[in-house]
C-alpha cells in the first residue's frame, strides 16, 4: 500500500515590495478621486474595501504624511468651494444653507474616516496628528465658519430670529437653529475651543440681559404687580421651552436662568411689594386677594432670597394691624375681648395666607409668630386682656356650646398665650380672675376649668399651674370642711345654747396659691363676727398649729331687709358684699349717718367705702339715700339714709358693684389732690399695662437669684456672658428676663456672697460654697 499523504513543505519569506514614491503617489491620486466622488455622492461605484487596502499600503509603506497631508489639502479644497457659495447665499437662506453644508461635510467625513481607520490608529497617534474627523471639523471650523462673510452673519441671523421670537414675530424653523447650535458644540466638543461662547452664548445673554431690562421696567411702569407677575411667569415659561428646543447646554441655561430671575424679578423685588394700589403690601389688605399673593410668592420663590422681601412685608402688615388693636383697646374703643377676638381674627386671617399664599414655608411662620410677639409684648396689656379673655369665657361665653366648640375656644386661648413671652405676667392676672370665679361659684364648669389648666401644663410645665391646681385643690377641700362644720353644728345643737344664728361658708385658702391681697379686716357685725369665731374654734381644733387669717375685702352676704311704713312693709333678700352687708347692718341702729361715721364703725379703706356707698346708692339699686347730688360723694360730712321707697319686683336682689372705671370718674376730680385717695385707686385697679405688679416683680427677682445660684453651684464657674444665656434658658418658660436683669441679680449675689469675681477676670463669676 503506497503513502499517499501530503507532505507541507516550508518556504523561505517572501519579502514585502517596496512601494516607491511615484508608486505611492498613484495610489494616493486613486484616493483623491474616490473622496471627490464621495463629496459629490457618486460613491455607490466605489469598493470601499480596496480603498481601505490603499489606505493601508500607504501606512504600511511609511508614505502616511503624504496621506494625511493630501486628505487635508483635499478636504480644504472642498470646503473653499463651500465657503465661497455660503458667502454669497443671502440672508433669507444663509441659516439653512450653512446648517446643509454642514451636515453633508459631517457624511463625508463619516465616509472618508471609515477609509482611513488605519490611519487613525497609527499614524495619527504615532506623530500626534488630529484624527481624520476631528480634522474635518477644524477645517470646517477654520475655512467655512470663520470666513469673512460667513460667522458673522449666521451669529446675527441667529440672535435675531430669537429676538423676532421674543417680540412675537414669526422666524426661521427652530429646527434649522438646532442644527446650527449643535454645529457649533459639535465643533467645541471635537476641538475643546470655545466657538459656542465667542460666537453666539455670550452675545445671546448679553442681549437677552438688554432686552428683559428693558421690557421689565417699561411694562412695570405701566401695568400693576400682579399683571407683571403673570408677564414675567409667561417670559420665564418661554425662555425654558425655547432652550428646551434649541437643545441649549446647561452652562447657558443657567447663565440664562440667572439673568432673566436677575432682571424679571430680583432687580424688580422692592418695587413689586412697595408697588402703590398693587404691591404685595397692599394685597395683604384684600382677603380676596390671596391668589395673587401666591401668584407673587412663587415667582420670588425663583430667588429664595428675595423672598424675604415678602416676609417683610407680612411682618410690617401684621405690626400695623396689631398696633391698631393695642391703639384701640388703649383708647377705650374696644374692651379686653374684643382686643383678644381681634387677635385670633388676625391670626387666622394671616395664617391661611401663610399657609396657602407662602405654601406653609417654616420661615414665613415663624416670622408670623415673631411679628404677632412684638407688638403683644410690648407691655402687659395682652396679658391681661387673654385673662380677661378667658375669664369671660369661663364665665358665660361657654354655656350651652358643644365639647368640640369649648376645645376650639379654650385652644385659641392657648394660641394668643403661645405669643405672649412673660407667662408669668397672664399667671398672675389669671389667677386673679380664677380665684374669684372659684369664690363666687360664678365658673361655667369646673372641668372645663380644669382642662384650659391641663393646656397650660402642656405648655409650661408642672410649676407654672401648680399653684392653679393647689387653688382647685382648696376648693375641694373647703367643701368637704364645710360639710363638717354643719355637721359639727348640728351635734352641738348650736341653736338651742342660743349661740350666734347666724349661718356662714366659709372657704379655707392656702396663702401660697392665692393672690396676695393685703387689705385690713373690717369690723364686722357681733352676730357675724361669733359666728366666725364659732368656725375658728372647730377648724383650729381639728388642724393645730395652722393660723386663720381672714379675707373681709372678700365674699358675700344673704340679708334680710325691710322697706317701708305704716303697713306698707316690703321685705328682700338682698344679696350684697361683706362691705355692704356691714354698711346696711348700722341702718339697724341708726337712721342716718355720714360718710366719716360709716369709715370709723366698719373701718373699710376709704377707696373701697366709697364704691360700696354709690353701688347702694345707684339709680336701679337705690336702697340708700344720699344728702350730696350727683353720681358721686361730696365729703366726709356726706350723710346716707335707708331709702324706704325702695321697691323691687324680685324677692331676691343682687346689689352689684360699679366698675373700677366708673369710680375713678366719679372720685378723681374731688380727690385728685389726696394721695392716699389716689394710690388706693391705682392699686384697685390694678397694676398699669406698662409695668409689672410689684408682687411679680419681686417674684422674678426671687426667681433669677434662684436659678443663677443653681447654675454656679453646677458649674462652679462661668463667664458672664454664658451665665446670662443659662438664666434666660432656664427661665424662659415662665418669662424672658433682660440681660440687665440678670446682671443686677448677679451683683446682689455677689454682695451677699453667694458668688465672687475672678482676680484676674472680672467677667468670670465664681460660686463660693
Amino acid at each position: 500500500m503506497s503513502d499517499t499523504r501530503k507532505k507541507i513543505v516550508i518556504k523561505p519569506f517572501r519579502s514585502r515590495l517596496h512601494m516607491d514614491q511615484q508608486g505611492a503617489q498613484t495610489v494616493w491620486n486613486s484616493l483623491a478621486n474616490a473622496i471627490d466622488e464621495i463629496v459629490l455622492r457618486n460613491s455607490s461605484a466605489l469598493s470601499f474595501e480596496e480603498l481601505y487596502r490603499n489606505s493601508y499600503n500607504l501606512v504600511i509603506q511609511k508614505h502616511g504624511k503624504l496621506l494625511y497631508d493630501g486628505v487635508t489639502l483635499k478636504i480644504s479644497s472642498h470646503l473653499s468651494t463651500t465657503a465661497q457659495n455660503l458667502a454669497s447665499t443671502p440672508d433669507a437662506s444663509l441659516l439653512e444653507e450653512v446648517s446643509m453644508s454642514f451636515d453633508e461635510h459631517i457624511t463625508t467625513m463619516s465616509m472618508v474616516r471609515d477609509i482611513l481607520m488605519y490611519m487613525d490608529r497609527t499614524y495619527v497617534e504615532t506623530h500626534n496628528e488630529k484624527s481624520t474627523f476631528i480634522q474635518g471639523l477644524h477645517l470646517y471650523r477654520t475655512i467655512v465658519w470663520e470666513h469673512s462673510n460667513v460667522q458673522c452673519r449666521v451669529s446675527e441671523l441667529l440672535l435675531k430670529a430669537i429676538a423676532d421670537e421674543r417680540i412675537g414675530e414669526l422666524t426661521d424653523s427652530r429646527d434649522v437653529l438646532k442644527k446650527i447650535l449643535s454645529m457649533l458644540l459639535q465643533i467645541d466638543t471635537a476641538e475643546n475651543s470655545n466657538v459656542y461662547e465667542r460666537d453666539f452664548a455670550d452675545a445671546f445673554l448679553g442681549r437677552t440681559q438688554e432686552f428683559y431690562q428693558m421690557e421689565s421696567s417699561e411694562f412695570l411702569a405701566e401695568n400693576s404687580a400682579s399683571d407683571y407677575v403673570e408677564k414675567a411667569k409667561r417670559r420665564l415659561e418661554e425662555e425654558k421651552l425655547r432652550a428646551t428646543a434649541l437643545a441649549l447646554p446647561p452652562t447657558t441655561v443657567d447663565e440664562l436662568q440667572n439673568i432673566l430671575h436677575t432682571e424679571l424679578i430680583k432687580r424688580h423685588a422692592k418695587t413689586l411689594v412697595s408697588m402703590e394700589n398693587s404691591g404685595f403690601s397692599v394685597l395683604l389688605k384684600d382677603e380676596t386677594k390671596i391668589g395673587a399673593m401666591r401668584e407673587m410668592y412663587d415667582l420670588f420663590a425663583k430667588i429664595p432670597e428675595s423672598l424675604d422681601d415678602l416676609r417683610n412685608a407680612l411682618c410690617d402688615r401684621v405690626k400695623e394691624d396689631g398696633n391698631a388693636l393695642v391703639a384701640d383697646q388703649e383708647r377705650g374703643v374696644s374692651d379686653p375681648a374684643s382686643f383678644v377676638q381681634g387677635i385670633l381674627k388676625m391670626n387666622d386671617r394671616y395664617t391661611s395666607i401663610v399657609d396657602f399664599a407662602f405654601r406653609g414655608e417654616p420661615k414665613a411662620k415663624k416670622r408670623l409668630k415673631e411679628s404677632f410677639e412684638n407688638f403683644l409684648n410690648v407691655d402687659t396689656r395682652a396679658a391681661s386682656c387673654l385673662a380677661v379673655y378667658a375669664d369671660m369665657l369661663l364665665r358665660s361665653s361657654i354655656k350651652g356650646a358643644s365639647e368640640e366648640e369649648v376645645s376650639i375656644l379654650l385652644n385659641n386661648v392657648i394660641l394668643v398665650f403661645r405669643f405672649i413671652s412673660d407667662k408669668d405676667v397672664f399667671e398672675a392676672f389669671y389667677k386673679e380672675h380664677l380665684a374669684k370665679r372659684l369664690l363666687t361659684g360664678r365658673s361655667v364648669s369646673d372641668e372645663v376649668e380644669k382642662q384650659l389648666v391641663s393646656l397650660l401644663k402642656a405648655e409650661c410645665g408642672y410649676q407654672f399651674t401648680s399653684k392653679l391646681e393647689g387653688m382647685f385643690n382648696d376648693m375641694r377641700i373647703s367643701r368637704d370642711t364645710r360639710e363638717a362644720y354643719k355637721n359639727y353644728k348640728r351635734e352641738r345643737s348650736v341653736q338651742s345654747k342660743g349661740e350666734s344664728s347666724v349661718d356662714i361658708d366659709v372657704d379655707v385658702l392656702t396663702t401660697g396659691y392665692w393672690p396676695n391681697v393685703k387689705v385690713p379686716v373690717c369690723k364686722l357685725p357681733q352676730s357675724v363676727q361669733s359666728a366666725m369665731d364659732n368656725f375658728s374654734d372647730f377648724y383650729l381644733k381639728k388642724h393645730t398649729g395652722r393660723k386663720l387669717s381672714w379675707q373681709t375685702s372678700t365674699g358675700t352676704g344673704e340679708i334680710k331687709a325691710s322697706f317701708g311704713s305704716n303697713g306698707n312693709i316690703r321685705t328682700y333678700n338682698l344679696i350684697v358684699s361683706t362691705y355692704q352687708m356691714c354698711i346696711l347692718m348700722l341702718f339697724n341702729e341708726d337712721t342716718e349717718l355720714t360718710l366719716r361715721q360709716i369709715a370709723s364703725k366698719t373701718s373699710i379703706p376709704d377707696l373701697e367705702l366709697q364704691r360700696h356707698l354709690i353701688s347702694l346708692c345707684t339709680p336701679k339699686y337705690r336702697i340708700l339715700r344720699k344728702s350730696s347730688k350727683g353720681r358721686g360723694i361730696s365729703g366726709d360730712d356726706d350723710s346716707f339714709s335707708i331709702n324706704d321707697g325702695y321697691k323691687s319686683n324680685a324677692r331676691r336682689v343682687k346689689v352689684p358693684l360699679i366698675s373700677m372705671s366708673s369710680l375713678k370718674d366719679v372720685v378723681q376730680n374731688k380727690y385728685a389732690a389726696d394721695p392716699k385717695v389716689g394710690q388706693a385707686l391705682t392699686s384697685l385697679q390694678g397694676s398699669s399695662v406698662e409695668t409689672l405688679p410689684p408682687q411679680l416683680e419681686e417674684e422674678r427677682r426671687h426667681l433669677v437669684e434662684a436659678a443663677t445660684v443653681r447654675i454656679m453651684k453646677a458649674r462652679k464657674q462661668l463667664h458672664h456672658n454664658d451665665l446670662i444665656a443659662e438664666v434666660t434658658k432656664q427661665l424662659q418658660s415662665r418669662f424672658v428676663p433682660t440681660p440687665q436683669f440678670i446682671k443686677k441679680r448677679i451683683e446682689g449675689l455677689i454682695e451677699r456672697e453667694y458668688l465672687e469675681r475672678n482676680e484676674d477676670d472680672h467677667r468670670l463669676y465664681m460660686y463660693v460654697a
